[in-house]
């Protein structure tokens, strides 16, 4: 019964929050790492957005915590940083149960949390895979085509960018990005000096990915 009920009271939660105007949150995630990197990057995505897809997200950004039961209030989280990662038993539980009822999570690895993202992720989904998302999948195809998949924004390594999904039914519930840095070309210009064609090509990815969201 206090399953069924928990369940019920996600589902109100995310039915209030896309009733109304769209939202982003941003996750804070224990284990010491930047989980507060890129402090631009997601008001520019959301202005371009705003101003190029016909979205009315909200511009204000909350914060919130992996196990707080605020996250069901958002459709839509971003996590990023560089360093360590670390989900309690609850926490990975928390997550675990708005994936599963419909939120959505964009993970943006900005150089350095990988092997910590990939360890934690297997305490939300230790029956589930991180699927690579091939060039063809439709978040490279909306409003802005990428014919060639992820694109590459910073050259860190020489390692080539690519999406990972994890599914369940049929639905993508999160998508990491690797070896891209999507958030550091979302950030003002004078953050990196990026090329403005590198920006923008920055910005039209990461309104794929928003497009995609709020359309399935």
């Amino acid at each position: 019964m206090r399953q069924l009920s928990l369940h019920l009271l996600v589902l109100l939660f995310l039915a209030t929050a896309i009733g109304h105007s769209q939202q982003i949150g941003i996750l804070k995630y224990g284990g010491g790492g930047d989980w507060y990197s890129n402090p631009t990057a997601l008001p520019n995505l959301i202005s371009f957005c705003n101003s190029n897809i016909n979205t009315d997200i909200d511009p204000k950004i909350e914060t919130v915590k992996v196990g707080s039961v605020n996250i069901f209030q958002f459709p839509f989280l971003h996590m990023t940083g560089h360093g360590n990662v670390f989900f309690s038993t609850e926490e990975a539980k928390n997550l675990r149960t708005y994936l599963l009822s419909g939120g959505f999570l964009h993970v943006d690895d900005s150089y350095g949390m990988d092997p910590y993202f990939r360890r934690e992720i297997k305490k939300v989904f230790p029956d589930k895979e991180l699927e690579e998302l091939g060039a063809d999948h439709p978040i490279f195809d909306q409003t802005f085509q990428f014919v060639d998949g992820l694109p590459k924004i910073h050259e860190h390594d020489a390692k080539r960018p690519q999406a990972f999904g994890i599914f369940h039914e049929g639905r993508l519930l999160l998508l990491y990005t690797y070896e891209s840095d999507l958030g550091d070309g979302w950030e003002d210009p004078a953050v990196h000096n990026d090329p403005e064609e590198v920006r923008t090509k920055a910005l039209q990815m990461g309104a794929n990915i928003i497009e995609y969201v709020f359309s399935s």
